[in-house]
């Protein structure tokens, strides 16, 4: 089949193997090991050091999911479902912004002109949010307008956004939708290969000689739009903001250098590190965006390794993973994980991927 068609990334997947709740321990998820010669390993995600080497570098992304899920009811009384993105002005994230980039479902007759009142509980006038533009891609501008700053609006109304596949409302589903070392807000999805770390299971690989370094990448659209095309080709990603500190770097750039390994935890940093080295020749500290779109045949410069959840059928994601690993590799590891019953998606297991030579 055509690797550059969107059918060639689909599979068949049993629905009981969506995970609608987090392994009872985050590292208590399993790994499927898929090594450079194609072999596979079955592991469980807390041996993780023992499967790394002494060196390698793992990079991290510490970006911070936010309450994005707010309830609305129009005037009319029909209630809403609104999904923040990031401040209208911007992608990066500002407590102060009081205009937002949004998806509201359903969005049909929700046009500009509009009061939306924001529902904390049962209570719909904690806040207002004036449509102020409709977007050509379904997205719409809202200008909010609170007593209460716009973070304390977030914390009481909203709530962590979790997939649309995942119908578990669970106080325990929204903490663990966040990452033990989460901390710079302006997510809307979560970096879910990095769910599985824990502060026992981080000071361990220290112990193994394997360097952490962390950056940021906040995840938006351009993470989980599906694509609507029949080519991959035709698709085109959304922009998502990340930052790279001098420190990170560096280290990076001393490891490329020196021989050493360098594995990325997620699609996320994947795009950030080989985004940034595309663009600017070598790893480059600072605030940038990103709208690469990584499919087969894209020359990669930094990562070596990575780790990943299962990703859903037809997306950009499984595109991604593809394009490193190779199609045929990867659908034969979704293969031997669905015939052994792996657990997929955002709370199942994971795979750690290395490029083949």
């Amino acid at each position: 089949m055509d690797e550059r068609s969107v059918a060639a990334y689909d599979y068949e997947l049993p629905q009981a193997l969506i995970a609608q709740s987090p392994a009872p321990r985050r590292d208590a998820a399993r790994l499927l090991v898929v090594e450079a010669d194609g072999h596979f390993l079955h592991r469980v995600f807390f041996e993780l050091p023992s499967v790394l080497r002494a060196g390698d570098l793992l990079v991290l992304n510490e970006t911070r999911v936010i309450a994005a899920r707010l309830r609305a009811r129009r005037a009319t009384g029909g209630s809403l479902e609104v999904l923040l993105l990031h401040p209208a002005r911007g992608l990066g994230y500002d407590a102060a912004a009081v205009e937002w980039t949004a998806l509201v479902r359903p969005a049909k007759r929700i046009h500009e002109g509009e009061r939306l009142h924001i529902i904390d509980g049962e209570n719909d006038g904690i806040a207002t949010a004036d449509v102020i533009a409709c977007g050509d891609d379904g997205s719409r501008v809202l200008r909010f307008d609170s007593d209460i700053p716009f973070e304390s609006l977030l914390q009481r109304a909203g709530k962590l956004p979790l997939p649309p596949y995942i119908h578990n409302e669970s106080d325990e589903a929204q903490a663990r939708y966040q990452t033990v070392f989460a901390r710079v807000p302006g997510s809307v999805a979560a970096p879910t290969a990095a769910l599985h770390f824990t502060p026992e299971l981080l000071a361990a690989l220290g112990k193994h000689e394997v360097e952490i370094v962390k950056l940021t990448l906040d995840v938006g659209l351009g993470t989980f739009r599906p694509m609507q095309h029949e080519s991959i080709d035709e698709h085109v990603m959304h922009a998502e903001r990340y930052e790279i500190s001098p420190e990170a770097a560096e280290r990076i750039t001393r490891a490329k250098q020196s021989g050493r390994r360098v594995i990325a935890v997620g699609t996320t940093v994947v795009r950030a590190l080989e985004g940034n080295a595309a663009e600017h020749g070598a790893i480059r500290a600072g605030a940038f965006d990103t709208s690469v779109f990584i499919t087969p045949g894209f020359e990669f410069h930094v990562v070596d390794a990575m780790v990943t959840n299962f990703h859903l059928p037809k997306s950009t994601l499984l595109v991604l993973v593809s394009a490193f690993a190779g199609r045929g590799r990867v659908l034969a590891a979704y293969r031997e994980a669905i015939a052994r019953g792996y657990r997929f998606f955002s709370f199942g297991d994971a795979m750690l991927l290395t490029r083949p030579t």
